[in-house]
């Protein structure tokens, strides 16, 4: 697992101090997590816990049934520090190892202590991809739970991730996805990486030699040589020695960079946007957004940058948004500086953070981060496409694009289409990674035709089903070329349903490979058989034993195919009827041929058809479509064996 370099320095720290200073863990403990440096609280935390022997028999991952051996220190002090372990582990992502911690303080019966301990085991076990037990979890905090209803709101909110995070994971998105290794890759996080032309942008916190701290620097380099080489800047702003920079954007000539910059004053963090321009061979001066970006007291961090060049999408907390950091759109002038600023809307922000926006011109498309809407966990990648003006409803773009922890800074590859990056800490306990994803998404295509005469069947449907929750995904309707084309984007079942007044409709399966093979319910091309009410349908090769009425075997496999047509037709009402030559009497060829309709009857009621949908008429050998004899008197066999047959009659259309 990566750790940045402040585990070495707190080490340090520690045992330093502890020659000098007479301080214990878990007050160290309290002072890191009151400054909110959750991963320096759990260092002391869990030197306190190691100290009251509260380590040596846990298990991670963690084993229920596991003991945990008795203490030295008091109850109190034990389920202090076990319950602010949980917590600080929990605050910077660290959900592993959270979880068993928070599991202790339940099973110790400290649940009234910390009525919320429920509530973040059942995070933590969402988070760890136990779906299943973290809504259990979930289920009986909202049940027992009499606090703040905001905490409610929030366990109905994960158990919502739960349910939909079972099935992305179950039908993922067709997308293939790895991390970047080399240059790419280091000890502390690697995030936001830009491509230009051979040159790649990205910004990492990994150590620079004579710093004490791993600050967070952009990075440029090209995928040969292996190589990443570390940006400078002119920096004269206050707090330029720990000065942080990150998430460069770049104006469509790539001579204009915009950046994040922050630093630490304190227990404050600033965060604002600048721009640098490209000069004699360098990147110059940083220089300040004004106040219409970066309004004063508040932060404004990820700028991006349209094609065009005249827009900034950008994130901030100032007010005038949903509440925690929203998406702002800003319009510039030629000379790269902010005239306004707007909110994006409430279609796109929620209550909750949104963040790394990316907005492609062409297809007006915004993809960007969000912890408000239904997704895995964590941040999610949503997208939402804008029409005159409007934002339509974001859509999560699923799993694997999306993890139950966080994942943002969606960038596409400039010279591969099907390729992008983002960033993810989904293999992590502390830092982002970045990833590139190669897009396995395909089309189904083909023609719709007319079975009798194979020509485009003009004015037909053709919709895209998913067969899981009924929804129809997308529908076109035939023209001349009587073409038809999805995008199939997952791993989820989906039907092709294809139907027109006057013939029947045909429910076919989309194949997971991409391509359907001809001949089979899998055509690219598909024919539609039109049919007339009250106008019999022969079924061929429906075979029986000489004078019995029980279906043979390869019977039944063509009574099988009616079955799916009458699935694929809920609205039809039927006749199967049978009919006998003319040989023996009447009275023996009406009981034979009314045995054997209802023999087919039978079968297909079995198969799961409503018998409200299907009935069976006998008419002997009353209603022949050949002559059972030649004009000489003979016997015609052919003519027998056209009036032994089986059909079926449509009676009504619903």
């Amino acid at each position: 697992m990566k750790r940045t370099f402040f585990t070495w320095i707190i080490m340090l720290l520690f045992y330093g101090a502890g020659a000098q200073v007479n301080t214990s863990p878990k007050a160290l403990g309290d002072k890191a997590f009151k400054n909110k440096d959750y991963y320096e609280a759990a260092f002391y935390y869990k030197k306190a816990a190691t100290g009251m022997n509260l380590i040596s028999e846990k298990q991670v991952p963690y084993q229920p049934g596991s003991k945990i051996s008795k203490k030295d220190a008091s109850n109190v002090d034990q389920e202090y520090v076990s319950y602010q372990l949980a917590e600080s582990y929990r605050l910077y992502q660290n959900y592993l190892e959270a979880e068993p911690w928070y599991y202790k303080v339940l099973n110790d019966n400290y649940e009234s202590q910390y009525p919320l301990a429920r509530l973040w085991y059942g995070v933590c076990l969402r988070a760890n991809q136990h779906f299943d037990e973290a809504e259990k979890q979930l289920q009986q905090f909202v049940t027992s739970y009499k606090g703040d209803s905001k905490n409610i709101e929030l366990a109905r909110k994960e158990i919502a991730t739960c349910r939909f995070a079972r099935e992305q994971y179950k039908y993922p998105a067709l997308l293939d996805l790895a991390t970047i290794k080399g240059a790419f890759s280091s000890n502390g996080s690697d995030y936001a990486l830009v491509k230009r032309d051979d040159n790649y942008f990205f910004t990492s916190s990994r150590k620079i030699k004579d710093e004490k701290n791993a600050l967070n620097r952009i990075y440029q380099t090209k995928i040969t040589d292996g190589k990443a080489q570390m940006l400078n800047f002119d920096d004269n702003e206050p707090g330029k020695n720990e000065a942080e920079y990150g998430a460069p954007a770049f104006e469509p000539s790539g001579k204009r960079m915009y950046i994040t910059r922050w630093f630490k004053s304190g227990s404050q963090t600033t965060y604002a946007i600048y721009k640098s321009e490209w000069q004699n061979g360098k990147w110059g001066a940083l220089t300040k957004l004004n106040n219409n970006v970066n309004a004063q007291g508040f932060a404004a961090i990820q700028p991006f940058i349209t094609g065009d060049g005249k827009q900034l999408y950008f994130v901030s907390d100032k007010p005038g948004g949903s509440g925690g950091k929203d998406i702002w759109v800003a319009d510039l002038n030629a000379d790269g500086d902010p005239v306004n600023s707007r909110n994006a809307g409430t279609a796109i922000n929620s209550s909750f953070d949104e963040e790394a926006p990316y907005f492609d011109s062409a297809q007006k498309r915004l993809i960007y981060s969000s912890k408000g809407f239904l997704g895995l966990g964590g941040y999610d990648f949503f997208e939402s496409f804008n029409n005159n003006g409007v934002w339509a409803t974001p859509k999560n773009m699923g799993y694997p694009i999306n993890s139950a922890k966080d994942d943002m800074y969606y960038y596409p590859d400039n010279t591969d289409k099907n390729k992008f990056y983002l960033s993810s800490d989904r293999q992590s306990d502390c830092c982002l990674e970045l990833f590139e994803a190669y897009d396995k998404r395909y089309f189904v295509a083909g023609q719709v035709l007319d079975c009798v005469n194979q020509k485009p069947l003009l004015g037909a449907t053709v919709s895209l089903k998913d067969s899981l929750s009924g929804n129809i995904l997308n529908k076109v309707k035939i023209a001349q070329s009587g073409k038809y084309l999805f995008n199939i984007n997952t791993k989820r079942p989906y039907n092709l349903v294809v139907e027109k007044s006057g013939y029947f409709t045909k429910v076919l399966p989309v194949p997971l490979s991409g391509r359907m093979a001809k001949d089979t319910l899998l055509n690219a091309d598909i024919c539609l058989q039109p049919f007339e009410v009250n106008k019999p349908i022969v079924i061929k090769n429906v075979l029986y034993d000489f004078n019995k009425a029980g279906l043979r075997p390869e019977s039944k496999a063509v009574l099988d195919e009616l079955v799916k047509l009458l699935r694929d037709n809920p609205k039809i009402k039927i006749e199967l009827s049978a009919h006998t030559d003319g040989i023996g009497s009447d009275a023996y060829n009406n009981k034979l041929s009314q045995e054997r309709a209802k023999a087919c009857v039978d079968y297909i009621i079995s198969r799961g058809i409503n018998k409200e949908k299907i009935f069976a008429k006998g008419y002997g050998k009353t209603r022949p479509i050949a002559p059972n004899t030649l004009p000489n008197g003979q016997d015609n066999p052919e003519g027998r064996q056209m009036n032994r047959r089986t059909e079926f009659t449509i009676l009504k259309v619903e």
